[in-house]
């Protein structure tokens, strides 16, 4: 347990940040099983709307720091092929 001010604050802060990085993340995990679910169904309208939300959300997570950059692209991009050849089939 840290004795100096300043690093108590920093062991509050990091919690909360985490408490908010885990919830986000939580988020985009729930999305994007929708969207799988939806793809595994062939339902193509929900499919889509849910594509779109996940890409929002995982944009945003990239942009505030939660998950990296190439990662949230690589997600989306792999989602994007998911959802192509679900309209092909």
């Amino acid at each position: 347990m840290p004795n100096i001010k300043s690093a108590i604050k920093r062991v509050e802060v990091a919690q909360k940040n985490n408490e908010r990085n885990k919830a986000k993340k939580s988020e985009i995990a729930t999305f994007v099983k929708k969207f799988k679910k939806a793809i595994a169904e062939k339902d193509i309208a929900t499919a889509e709307t849910e594509y779109k939300t996940v890409v929002c959300l995982l944009d945003t997570a990239s942009r505030e720091n939660i998950i990296h950059k190439n990662s949230a692209s690589r997600k989306a991009a792999h989602f994007a092929k998911l959802l192509e050849n679900a309209k092909k089939n």
